[in-house]
């Protein structure tokens, strides 16, 4: 899924909750936003490994192209590559963000950013692939041994 369409569906996710729930203010609005948008910096990381490059726009371009080459594969094929291993995306992150809920009321805001941005990749996943990936990045690490990555 696109940044633009994380964005969007994050801005209508937080605004329900600020309507349900006016008492996450203003902060925790923008908190539900950004980290809706902002996982994905791991993309960005993993870029740069691969690449030696730290232009985002690069990268961007980079994650387009191999989208592209991904869902030009016939279904049936997509099953053996993975697009990238992302250390933000998994339910180890989502536990490590509930504990530190104990610190800080505004880690719950981030948590939630971070729960609906993964609930609309598995949903995108779901799309285009008979597997889902990014729910456990140490099942996703076993898992994409031995498959072929599609980025180039």
């Amino acid at each position: 899924m696109y940044v633009q369409t994380h964005l969007i569906l994050g801005l209508v996710f937080a605004s329900i909750l600020l309507v349900i729930f006016p008492q996450i203010g203003l902060i925790g609005f923008l908190l539900i936003v950004f980290s809706t948008v902002l996982i994905d910096v791991d993309h960005y990381i993993y870029y740069v490994y691969k690449k030696k490059d730290w232009n985002l726009m690069n990268a961007h371009r980079w994650f387009i192209k191999n989208g592209e080459s991904f869902c030009s594969l016939p279904r049936k094929e997509r099953s053996n590559f993975y697009g990238c291993l992302c250390f933000l995306h998994g339910f180890e992150i989502l536990l490590v963000l509930l504990l530190f809920t104990t610190i800080s009321k505004y880690f719950l805001f981030i948590f939630a950013g971070f729960m609906f941005h993964l609930a609309l990749d598995i949903i995108s996943q779901r799309r285009y692939l008979d597997r889902v990936d990014k729910v456990s990045l140490v099942y996703d690490f076993f898992k994409f041994k031995k498959l072929k990555s599609i980025c180039k």
